[in-house]
């Protein structure tokens, strides 16, 4: 650090009476941040070569007009405190103070608050929302879920010492006192309230004990609806298993959990009168129904009746022997096809009989002694086939086709 001296804060020179370059840098901004205009000052320009610096939170962007920039910086604390992401080439108006930083010997300025210039913050980040959600399609009619036509659970996610609360009771209780109504009590203003309509509709997914959920509030302003303009809620919102309608503020008031949501209805109220049919208009189509399903059957049980006579004057039903008529010349003509195949069946086993017999009494022993031949054996059984088997005196059996003889060797 630089010696400064008392009366002007000027640093203090070295023999050869020279400062360094931090002790200049320092003394530079000592003198910036003494100057009570340069302390709180309001800036409007254009952004440009913006970063933001994720890992830190930290903003770091320039702001020119026509003739001139100035290098800015803002702080994740100030930064999380906007409601929309800055953008090259967006107007703005900040506010902050000037500052010199010595490592660099630059100033900038340091801001703790931005808007765009021209319009509200707020409805720019609406705006910002709108278009990025609308890009990934979450606004598209062919994703979102139709109503149950006559639902008997019907959940509220919303204040429970508010207007909408009463007036979604009294209608729902006019129109369809049939359906039960399961508050689930949650903040609706506030930064709290984001989170706790997400719990809600969290809740109502995770229990499936409704047939549709009616999200929302009374009127107010742009910052007292803000809530319904959380990113979180609205993708809770459109990931909803259960059909859903946001019903927030006025009929003029928009939000992007209206945009978002399977319907949209512009008061409480209305939300109340789209979730369930009116009971006297559902009893009337109840009995048109009725009316028509008996006229309808009335006219199929007459047109059965006039089948059913027309058969009895036809076939088997006026002659009923007939059948039986059938049934037997059938069985008959069944029983000759039987034999007429058992037959066939015999012919042909016969012939393949006498084909293999003849085969076996061609190959048989006994075949060729019938034609004068005979088979001479010894006493032990064996077939004599040389003279040099046996000797004189020796006694063999010759079997001929029609018996035995005893013989002897002479």
């Amino acid at each position: 650090m630089g010696v400064f001296d008392e009366n002007f804060g000027t640093p203090e020179k070295q023999g050869d009476g020279a400062i360094t370059v931090t002790q200049l840098n320092e003394y530079i901004k000592s003198k910036i941040d003494g100057d009570a205009f340069l302390s709180r000052v309001t800036v409007k320009g254009e952004i440009s070569n913006f970063t933001n610096h994720y890992k830190t939170g930290h903003f770091y962007f320039t702001i020119k007009d026509e003739g001139s920039l100035i290098k800015a910086v803002m702080f994740r604390s100030a930064a999380s405190k906007i409601n929309f992401v800055p953008e090259n080439g967006m107007k703005i108006v900040a506010r902050g103070r000037v500052s010199a930083f010595v490592r660099d010997g630059q100033y900038q300025l340091y801001c703790d608050a931005m808007e765009p210039d021209g319009i509200g913050a707020l409805y720019f980040a609406f705006e910002q929302l709108k278009k990025k959600l609308s890009a990934e399609g979450l606004f598209d009619e062919a994703r979102k879920k139709p109503l149950p036509k006559i639902p008997t659970r019907i959940g509220v996610i919303t204040s429970p010492t508010g207007a909408a609360i009463r007036d979604i009771i009294n209608i729902l209780g006019r129109r369809f006192p049939y359906a039960k109504v399961i508050l689930y009590p949650a903040l609706v203003q506030g930064a709290e309230a984001a989170p706790s309509l997400i719990a809600g509709m969290n809740y109502f997914n995770e229990q499936r004990n409704v047939d549709v959920i009616i999200i929302g509030r009374g009127g107010g302003s742009i910052e007292d609806l803000w809530a319904f303009n959380d990113e979180t809620l609205a993708r809770t919102v459109a990931a909803s298993a259960i059909p859903t309608i946001s019903a927030v503020g006025h009929e003029t008031d928009f939000t992007i959990c209206d945009f978002v949501a399977d319907r949209r209805a512009p008061t409480p109220s209305a939300a109340a009168e789209l979730a369930v049919p009116e009971t006297h208009e559902l009893m009337h189509k109840i009995d048109n129904i009725i009316g028509r399903m008996s006229l309808l059957l009335s006219r199929r049980i007459e047109s059965g009746r006039q089948i059913l006579d027309f058969y009895k004057t036809q076939g088997i039903f006026a002659y009923p022997e007939r059948m039986f008529e059938d049934r037997k010349m059938q069985l008959l003509m069944l029983g000759q096809r039987l034999e007429t195949s058992m037959n066939t069946k015999l012919t042909a086993d016969r012939a393949l009989l006498a084909q293999r017999t003849a085969k076996l009494e061609a190959l048989s022993p006994l075949g060729i002694l019938s034609r004068g031949y005979s088979v001479a054996a010894g006493a032990d059984g064996k077939v004599i086939s040389s003279v040099n088997d046996v000797s004189k005196g020796d006694t063999f059996t010759l079997r001929l086709s029609d018996g035995t003889l005893d013989a002897t060797v002479n």
